[in-house]
């Protein structure tokens, strides 16, 4: 019990320091861009209202979860194959290196011309930024595999998919993970940023709608939104992470206890 409420300390410490902190520095602003956090506060449920939810958290959340899927299945399967051969890793190394240094949000217009302005641009937004964080651990992944396990592998005539499955993605799984999770934020950026462009709802077109008309409480309550959502998807992300990853956390766990 003492250590559960040790935890939530650690873990709430910080937040709170932050909100005190807030609350007392814009208490007497006077300034229209930096309102009152009781106001913000104030404004929240206002603003964010069952309808609201469903017509621009709802279509947010969907195009998020699509861009990232389409990103985690195309990474894994193309790192898993680029990592598993080196005469494709060093044809393909020069091109992914130019690839990913290229910044999303500059990718926008040009996907707009090809994908247009609906759903199908801002999956694809969020999807062109999101696969090469994945792409690339796993691809170190693959490549870091243990050699002893992998002869083990052919001696017992372990190959194809069942050696892909339960040796190279098993092996590589920690730094996909990893892959998963820096690609995660990047998803919620980009999921703001392509509901910049000619969007009609979603989280990131109401924040610029407020901002235009100067609701300024408002404008900051969508921040907030977007803030409670990058929490609660880390959450969400950490179960699943710990879920999947139970045997390497033992691992390690065992490691720590071995003299």
């Amino acid at each position: 019990m003492r250590r559960v409420l040790l935890r939530l300390l650690f873990v709430f410490a910080l937040p709170t320091l932050l909100f005190v902190s807030w609350w007392l520095a814009s208490d007497n602003s006077t300034d229209v861009f930096w309102p009152p956090l009781r106001t913000i506060l104030k404004t929240f449920p206002e603003v964010w209202t069952g309808e609201r939810l469903k017509d621009d958290v709802l279509p947010s959340m969907l195009r998020l979860t699509g861009g990232y899927a389409l990103a985690a299945v195309a990474g894994v399967a193309l790192g898993t194959v680029i990592g598993s051969y080196r005469r494709v890793r060093a044809v393909c190394e020069p091109v992914l290196e130019f690839l990913r240094a290229v910044p999303p949000p500059v990718l926008v217009p040009v996907i707009m011309l090809f994908a247009g302005i609906g759903d199908t641009m801002k999956v694809a937004v969020i999807a062109s930024g999101c696969v090469w964080p994945i792409l690339l651990n796993t691809v170190e992944g693959v490549r870091a595999v243990d050699p002893v396990m992998t002869e083990t592998a052919r001696s017992y005539g372990i190959k194809g998919p069942s050696r892909i499955t339960h040796l190279v993605l098993r092996s590589a799984s920690p730094q996909i993970f990893a892959g998963l999770r820096q690609a995660l934020s990047i998803g919620i950026i980009l999921m703001v940023i392509s509901e910049m462009f000619a969007a009609s709802n979603g989280i990131g077109f109401t924040v610029v709608q407020f901002q235009r008309s100067f609701a300024i409480p408002g404008m900051w309550t969508g921040i907030l939104v977007l803030g409670l959502l990058g929490f609660l998807l880390s959450v969400v992300f950490h179960l699943v992470e710990r879920r999947a990853l139970a045997w390497y956390h033992g691992l390690r766990a065992a490691a720590r206890r071995s003299p």
